[in-house]
């Protein structure tokens, strides 16, 4: 097969990648979600640190094909400190989300989770060098402030779960930074497969510290959490790959509606009207930056026309 020209890479409108980049990111927090929804629904018997592992070494056990596949290349890539080193931040943000899972309500685990765009906005810019446009700072301030309505100002957080979350946010966003910059090298599978692998590691000893023998049900479910939250996790990468990291950001408030929905029709969590109010202005926050970006890529390209 011919490969694509030079030519014909610089004629396909950015627009396409914009929209495809917010599509897949879309798809990632629907996945993610459900990832939510079953953890919650297998419950707080079994220890954080061990669920997580299972959740990570069944994955694993999903993508050794990706390793057999690569060889040598693979198992040991470019980059591999930077593979490591977002294995283990990824790794403690995960005991602590597991935690905060066993704790607190769906809704409220998803909303303090959004702290994280914010650290990833400031941390793309920081570090991937890309540009703090005032429309992305202002959709994905927005979206935060819709959070703050959710949970109210001056609520006083004293549940373990909520400090826990709390704590979870910033790693998760040094995590996302880490693999928006393997994406510049490496394929999306591979990214994947590593940060499967290395939180495996990472959590093994502290799991087999707390390990007791899972019932065949809780099997079952980790292993439908492992599923999903690796084809998120691709589907994340993808994202990535398409748009810039803060264009997505907006996007990932959407969780939030989804999540409580979820906690209300499945588990019995009834939102109140501030959770409305502010899944509103989330929504309306990921809209406005998806066609503004949207108009923007369409601006770009009729520029760059001959």
């Amino acid at each position: 097969m011919a490969k694509s020209s030079p030519a014909l890479k610089a004629s396909t409108p950015p627009v396409n990648s914009t929209v495809r980049g917010l599509g897949w990111m879309l798809v990632t927090g629907l996945l993610f979600v459900g990832v939510t929804g079953i953890v919650r629904h297998v419950g707080s018997d079994m220890n954080a640190v061990q669920a997580a592992f299972l959740r990570y070494a069944i994955g694993t056990a999903f993508l050794l094909p990706v390793f057999f596949r690569g060889g040598l290349d693979t198992i040991i890539p470019k980059r591999f400190a930077l593979f490591s080193a977002r294995g283990v931040v990824h790794g403690i943000g995960v005991m602590l989300w597991f935690y905060a899972m066993s704790r607190i309500p769906i809704a409220e685990v998803t909303a303090l989770g959004f702290t994280a765009p914010i650290f990833i906005t400031i941390g793309a810019a920081l570090f991937l060098g890309e540009r703090l446009r005032a429309r992305r700072i202002a959709a994905v301030v927005i979206g935060f402030l819709g959070t703050l309505i959710i949970l109210r100002p001056g609520l006083t957080i004293v549940d373990p779960g909520a400090w826990a979350q709390l704590l979870a946010a910033p790693l998760f966003a040094a995590s996302m930074i880490m693999a928006k910059k393997l994406t510049e090298t490496q394929s999306s599978t591979v990214i994947v497969a590593h940060l499967s692998l290395t939180v495996t590691i990472v959590l093994a000893p502290l799991a087999l510290y707390f390990w007791r023998q899972p019932t065949p049900e809780e099997l079952f479910w980790l292993v439908l959490v492992a599923l999903i939250a690796t084809l998120g996790h691709y589907t994340m990468t993808q994202a990535y790959r398409q748009a810039d990291i803060t264009v997505t950001q907006p996007v990932t408030f959407l969780q939030l509606v989804w999540a409580t929905l979820l906690g209300l029709y499945v588990f019995g969590e009834e939102p109140d009207m501030w959770t409305w109010i502010g899944g509103a202005i989330i929504v309306g926050s990921a809209t406005y930056i998806a066609h503004r970006e949207a108009r923007r890529a369409k601006v770009v390209t009729k520029q760059r026309a001959p």
